[in-house]
């Protein structure tokens, strides 16, 4: 079997049994990881805003008459802003995130992108996903190569995944050369797959194991069924000890794939970073409503996470970082809504206090073509999270030095 139509066909490709065939300890025991948490202890949870968030109607400029002139349709009006200082205020929204503004508890920065934009939004999210300069195309994400030096050279507890994404298959940032996160929806559902027929099959084909392809394959499924088992195990004992999650989250893909992280971090699951998404903030046609039922899911969301991780005693070690690809054109279109743009918001929520706006709001007088103009380059932010909360080398990972914000 090949080895793109094993990825296109297991399961076990993107996504744990109690007991490993024998077949698979060989392999198993080829894999390397790292035992125990990250140097600093602390939890990274990475949530993307997919198809470019309307940044300008999320921060708001209320105080701006351009912003007022260009968007005379789709503009939030300034009573309706939940203000942050005399020159932002949040979507109303957001109101579970202007009340973590309040308690010192959420960072806003303004103005990230990166040199030579690109509006694609596949390019675009690669570039976000890889840190990749726009010009150079990279096929490792920025999370698999922190991956790749957190477990090289360090082997054992391989079924201890650094990296969780809530998803049924991994984006490219969680790809590394030799190590990947683990892509689940529901551990229990994983776990059980990983029990299935496929892999009797598997075993009865007697694999050769010095095969390139094979080993690879073979490898991924060791290591997945291994995976799948301790984080079921970790969920279980938690259940059974009722060490689980103590408030109401949203019924919506978003809240319940933050409710699955908040319930793997209370299990004591040993992963420093967790990987969320929600789609459809592509808002060329009518923005307001569907950009305030989109934002309302997202405050609604991490309002509970970050109440839950509260009540838990984890506020401290658990940031949560939003981002999305680019942010949208300046002036509104003739559909009532926004093409694609360049610079936009990122979001730090938990973690240290004394959370703030962290820079000055976008210039609408001083524009690229019609686009705000990138002042943080999204990479300096990665490079903050890298090195002082992960505790990693951030040019390794990044490949080259970027400024360190005083952010973390």
């Amino acid at each position: 079997m090949k080895r793109r139509n094993f990825l296109q066909q297991s399961a076990f490709a993107t996504a744990g049994t109690m007991l490993i065939p024998s077949f698979l300890k060989a392999f198993e025991t080829q894999a390397k990881g790292l035992v125990g948490a990250s140097p600093t202890g602390k939890i990274l949870v990475v949530v993307q805003l997919s198809g470019g968030n309307d940044g300008l109607n999320t921060v708001v400029p209320y105080r701006n008459d351009i912003y007022y002139r260009e968007r005379p349709g789709i503009a939030i009006k300034p009573d309706k802003v939940l203000t942050l200082n005399d020159e932002v205020g949040l979507n109303p929204a957001l109101a579970p995130l202007r009340a973590l503004y309040d308690d010192g508890l959420m960072t806003v920065i303004n103005n990230v992108g990166y040199p030579n934009p690109d509006r694609s939004h596949f390019r675009s999210m690669d570039i976000w996903q890889t840190a990749s300069d726009s010009d150079k195309y990279l096929q490792t994400g920025w999370v698999g190569r922190y991956l790749d030096a957190a477990c090289e050279g360090k082997p054992g507890a391989a079924n201890r995944p650094k990296a969780i994404e809530v998803d049924d298959t991994l984006s490219l940032s969680m790809k590394g050369r030799g190590q990947n996160a683990l892509a689940l929806i529901d551990a229990k559902k994983l776990f059980n797959q990983t029990r299935g027929n496929l892999v009797e099959t598997l075993a009865a084909a007697k694999p050769d194991p010095h095969h390139g392809d094979v080993a690879y394959l073979y490898k991924t499924l060791a290591e997945t069924t291994s995976s799948a088992a301790y984080v079921y195990d970790k969920r279980n004992a938690a259940q059974t000890k009722a060490l689980k999650t103590q408030t109401t989250y949203p019924a919506h893909e978003l809240g319940n794939r933050l409710k699955t992280v908040s319930e793997l971090i209370q299990a004591g699951v040993e992963t420093q970073v967790y990987y969320v998404s929600i789609g459809g903030f592509d808002t060329h046609i009518n923005q307001p409503g569907q950009q305030e039922r989109l934002l309302r899911q997202y405050g609604e969301a991490v309002g509970a996470f970050m109440q839950d991780m509260k009540m838990a005693g984890r506020m401290q070690d658990v940031l949560l970082m939003t981002f999305s690809e680019f942010g949208r054109r300046v002036k509104q279109n003739a559909s009532n809504g926004t093409d694609h743009g360049t610079a936009n918001n990122v979001f730090l929520l938990g973690g240290a206090g004394n959370r703030k706006v962290f820079n000055p709001a976008p210039t609408l007088t001083d524009l690229d073509e019609g686009d705000l103009r990138y002042t943080v380059d999204f990479r300096s932010i990665y490079a903050t999270l890298l090195h002082n909360w992960l505790g990693t080398d951030d040019v390794a990972i990044l490949g080259q030095k970027f400024d360190r914000l005083g952010l973390v």
